[in-house]
């Protein structure tokens, strides 16, 4: 049965301006061409008619490039919204924390989720391992998500796409299914 046939949503995370300021984040980004693959994905999402969820972060710190005072909190231009796509915000990790996403899922018997945005190894690690954990039939797409270099609890550096790759292994085949693009589009 084709992801059409399943009412499969797609929720795209935090894909916003925000991000663009690497060296706030860790520096390093890796997977520049998440968001064009976002964008591919969400266009081909629209053309079938299939739910899709914005998901915004919405910092509790003023200072930080996604509260809504700053410029970074807008969804970056690939893939914005278009009228009728609902836009949610949280403010923590989980897009089902603090939200009525699940409410929003359940109401339209939707159990198969399509999981794309930033960063690998929070926002969407975190919801991915809550979509699994509530039972959802969950798809996380590997080349649509990216993250940043990130600093150890003893000073050390570690690569973008170690921390991205090392997290798309713990979810595979534990809360998610872990695939490509190209993969993803094969089964809609």
């Amino acid at each position: 049965m084709s992801l059409q046939e399943q009412n499969t949503a797609l929720i795209l995370i935090d894909i916003q301006k925000g991000f663009d300021d690497e060296k706030y984040w860790g520096g390093n980004r890796n997977n520049k061409g998440a968001e064009k693959r976002c964008a591919i994905i969400l266009k081909k999402w629209r053309e079938l008619g299939l739910p899709i969820f914005h998901i915004v972060h919405s910092s509790k710190n003023p200072l930080s490039k996604l509260h809504e005072s700053h410029p970074g909190f807008e969804i970056k231009d690939e893939v914005k919204p278009i009228d009728g796509e609902p836009i949610i915000k949280k403010d923590v990790n989980s897009a089902f924390i603090g939200t009525d996403l699940k409410e929003r899922l359940d109401s339209q018997k939707i159990n198969k989720l399509v999981i794309v945005g930033l960063t690998t190894n929070h926002c969407i690690s975190t919801t991915t391992r809550m979509a699994g954990n509530f039972g959802f039939d969950t798809l996380l797409i590997s080349d649509a998500t990216a993250t940043f270099d990130r600093i150890g609890i003893n000073g050390e550096r570690f690569d973008a796409e170690i921390i991205h790759q090392t997290t798309l292994a713990n979810l595979h085949n534990e809360f998610a299914q872990v695939i490509d693009t190209g993969k993803l589009l094969e089964l809609v």
